[in-house]
């Protein structure tokens, strides 16, 4: 699973920054520009709502993961959700925190077989 999470991450940087791309070319990097595009339509505006609502859940989410995990450096998600997009941040997180449980349980694991003592010894 991890290295399904990891492609749609890279998915999710590449298929945004060919439309953020195209934005670039025909209005250069007008911020007033972008920002009036998302909301232009009242379909973009929908998205764009949605969007906004799925981010604030999803760093409330992975922050609350991030700790109860031990999992360190939970900013980044954030960083790229605003620099990249959901479409990244989300997969990317998924991917780390499939291999950081992965990773834990493995060494649980490793601990549990060292310290168990059969019964009848």
């Amino acid at each position: 699973m991890t290295k399904f999470y990891l492609l749609l991450a890279a998915l999710g940087t590449i298929i945004p920054y060919v439309f953020f791309g195209n934005f670039m070319l025909q209005d250069g990097a007008d911020l007033t520009e972008f920002v009036r595009q998302l909301f232009a339509t009242s379909p973009a505006g929908g998205f764009t709502a949605d969007l906004l609502i799925t981010s604030t859940t999803f760093w409330i989410w992975s922050f609350i993961e991030a700790r109860r995990r031990g999992m360190r450096h939970w900013w980044i998600y954030v960083v790229l959700n605003l620099l990249v997009g959901l479409s990244c941040a989300l997969p990317l997180f998924l991917a780390l925190r499939q291999r950081h449980i992965e990773s834990t349980d493995e060494s649980t694991t490793q601990y549990s077989a060292i310290g168990h003592v059969p019964s009848g010894a």
